[in-house]
């Protein structure tokens, strides 16, 4: 994602964090973060980093799976809905999300306008982006997963715990990922990651950093 900003990324001293700084996009300050693998441990970087700087907007970014055809090897998607796939519990009825087992909140939200505007920009799908703990590795489990969330776009390990921190600190939260493999069997040779990174990199040329920020102001 550097790749894709200004040059000159310096590093800022925050404990526990490899946070960067870079230049100014459009003339917004942009800062990376790079927060772990899984929600858990993304969290508690972005919260770390939240308590120390004060931001306008919080952004997940990184690779994913695809759910076809939505959203090919390769694509882009922005995020409609943040949720949170595989946190609740399994009954004898199905799979119950905490949200309706009445233990807190499975989804965040981030501000349409942004959302379609980087979508324009982009050219790419939107619709729900899913966040899980394990990595879908079967035909079944992709059925489930698009059954119970017909507008699922993509499967992704991160983007629920950074909307977390960003909602405990009264941040807007924006989700971005770039398709390496197709949610499904497990099927490593047929990854791509070096074409969603690049996918990724040429995103964050393109984004309009100061019109994304003013879409989110006005929520």
């Amino acid at each position: 994602m550097l790749r894709g900003l200004p040059a000159g990324a310096r590093p800022l001293p925050v404990p526990g964090a490899d946070l960067r700084r870079t230049g100014h996009p459009g003339g917004v300050p942009l800062d990376v973060l790079v927060g772990g693998v899984g929600p858990a441990a993304v969290a508690a970087a972005t919260a770390n980093v939240l308590a120390r700087h004060r931001y306008a907007l919080v952004v997940s970014a990184g690779i994913a799976g695809g759910f076809a055809p939505h959203a090919p090897i390769g694509s882009l998607v922005v995020a409609e809905e943040i949720v949170a796939a595989d946190l609740g519990a399994q009954t004898p009825d199905g799979f119950e999300d905490v949200a309706r087992l009445g233990f807190g909140t499975v989804r965040h939200t981030p501000a349409p306008g942004a959302v379609a505007l980087a979508a324009r920009a982009l050219d790419c799908a939107t619709g729900t982006v899913l966040t899980v703990s394990t990595v879908t590795g079967s035909a079944e489990r992709a059925a489930e997963l698009a059954a119970r969330h017909p507008r699922a776009v993509a499967e992704a390990m991160e983007g629920f715990g950074v909307a977390e921190a960003a909602a405990l600190n009264g941040l807007p939260v924006f989700e971005i990922r770039a398709v390496s493999n197709a949610v499904g069997p497990r099927d490593r040779a047929a990854w791509r990651i070096g074409e969603a990174l690049g996918a990724l990199e040429r995103a964050f040329r393109t984004l309009p950093y100061p019109e994304l920020l003013q879409e989110v102001t006005r929520g």
